[in-house]
C-alpha cells in the first residue's frame, strides 16, 4: 500500500524466500520475562517475518503474535472493538489522526527508541503523524504511487500525460483505486491531490483517458500477469511493486517519476492506546527499523522504501529498492494525508463516474 495501498500482495512473494537472520545491534542479548505481543497489520507485510520474529524473541524474550486486516476501515474497527487485544498497529499515515482522534493511540517517545535518530527528517516529524507536537506513529516505510512502462517501448515518458497520448491507444492500464487515480488527476492539472478545488477539471482529464485504457488492476499479481501477457505498456504502480516485478518476475518495467511529481504514501508502526505491553510495544517497533532487519527483508524479497536513512544507506549500491527510491524523491512527492469523510466519498463518486463511462 497507500492510501490503502495493496499491502496483501505482499504476502505469497515474501513468505517464500527471506531465511537470513538479522541480529540488532541495538538490542543487547539478555535474559528477559516472557513477554507476548500482537501486531496488527497487513498479512505479509514485514513484521510477520519468521526469521525476525525468531531474532527478536531471542534477543529481548518478547513472543510476537499477529492478526490482520484486509482494509484501512477493519483495521479502524478492530482497535475500536477489541481494547486491549493489539500492541502494535501498521497505520498508513493518513489514518494516523483520524485514530488518534478516536482516542486509540498513545504518544511515542522517539527518543526511547535508538533507532528513530536516523529517520529522515522529513518524514520522522511528518505532519500525518502528529498531533499537537506528540507523534502517534513512527515512520517505518515509504513509497509511490507513479508511472511504470515497458522497456524499450515507450517513449517521452516525462509526464503524466503520457496517459493521454494517441499513440498509446488501448496500452493503459490504470488502478482501481479512487484515491490514486483522482491524485493522478490532480497532479495533471496543479492541484493539491488531498484537497483538488476543481473537480470538473479532474473528471475530464479522466475521462480522456477511455482511448487509451486497456485494463483496471487491482492487485500486484494481476498486474504482473496482465504485464507479462503484453496486455499494456503504460500504468500507475507501485514504486516497491515495481522493483519486485523487476526483481523477483524478471519484467520489462522502467519506474519514472515524471515531472509532475508522483503520489507519495507514508506507513507507520503505532501503539494503541489499550495495549498493555507498551515498553514491548517500543522494542518491537525500534527492531523494525534497524538497517539489519530492513536490509535483509529488502534484499530477500523486496521491500518499499526505509524510513531510516542508514537503512538506505546501507543497501547494495546496485540494489533496485535504492535505485527506485532516490531520497531526492522527497521533495518531488505529494503525500496522501488525512481528508474528511465527505471528500473521500467525492473521489469515490466521481472515480465511479469516470469507470461507467469507460465500460460504455
Amino acid at each position: 500500500m497507500a492510501i490503502a495501498i495493496n499491502r496483501r500482495s505482499f504476502n505469497a512473494l515474501l513468505a517464500s524466500g527471506v531465511t537470513a537472520a538479522a541480529s540488532s545491534g541495538l538490542m543487547p542479548r539478555r535474559a528477559a520475562a516472557a513477554t507476548e505481543i500482537t501486531v496488527l497489520n497487513w498479512k505479509g507485510y514485514g513484521t510477520d517475518e519468521a526469521w525476525a520474529l525468531k531474532d527478536f524473541a531471542a534477543a529481548t524474550g518478547v513472543t510476537v503474535k499477529h492478526d490482520y486486516f484486509n482494509s484501512e476501515p477493519e483495521m479502524l474497527t478492530k482497535l475500536q472493538t477489541n481494547p486491549g487485544a493489539y500492541d502494535v498497529v501498521l497505520i498508513n499515515s493518513a489514518r494516523t489522526q483520524q485514530a488518534q482522534a478516536a482516542g486509540l493511540l498513545d504518544p511515542i517517545d522517539l527518543a526511547a527508541a535508538p533507532n528513530a535518530k536516523d529517520l529522515a527528517p522529513a518524514l520522522k516529524t511528518h505532519a500525518n503523524l502528529m498531533v499537537d507536537g506528540k507523534t502517534y506513529g513512527l515512520s517505518w516505510l515509504w513509497g509511490m504511487n507513479s508511472l511504470a512502462i515497458r522497456t524499450g517501448k515507450v517513449t517521452g515518458a516525462d509526464s503524466f500525460a503520457i496517459f493521454l497520448d494517441p499513440r498509446y491507444a488501448g496500452r493503459l492500464a490504470l488502478l482501481d483505486d479512487a484515491a490514486t487515480e483522482i491524485a493522478v488527476g490532480a497532479l495533471l492539472t496543479g492541484q493539491d491531490i488531498n484537497n483538488p478545488k476543481d473537480m470538473k477539471a479532474i473528471g475530464d482529464k479522466l475521462k480522456a483517458m477511455k482511448t487509451n485504457v486497456k485494463l483496471l488492476w487491482s492487485s500486484e499479481d494481476e498486474w504482473n500477469k496482465a504485464f507479462a501477457a503484453d496486455a499494456f505498456d503504460i500504468s500507475v504502480f507501485w514504486s516497491g511493486a515495481a522493483v519486485r516485478s523487476k526483481k523477483q518476475s524478471k519484467l520489462p518495467v522502467e519506474f519514472i517519476v515524471p515531472k509532475e511529481g508522483a503520489i507519495g504514501w507514508l506507513d507507520g508502526l503505532s501503539i494503541p492506546k489499550s495495549s498493555k505491553n507498551k515498553d514491548a510495544a517500543l522494542k518491537f517497533i525500534n527492531y523494525m527499523v534497524d538497517p539489519k532487519f530492513y536490509v535483509a527483508w529488502a534484499t530477500q524479497a523486496g521491500a518499499p522504501a526505509s524510513a531510516n536513512t542508514a537503512a538506505m544507506s546501507e543497501l547494495p549500491a546496485d540494489d533496485l529498492n535504492k535505485q527506485i527510491h532516490k531520497p531526492e524523491y522527497l521533495s518531488k512527492l505529494q503525500f496522501m494525508s488525512p481528508m474528511p469523510d465527505d471528500r473521500r466519498q467525492a473521489f469515490n463518486d466521481l472515480w465511479e463516474e469516470v469507470k461507467a463511462g469507460y465500460a460504455k
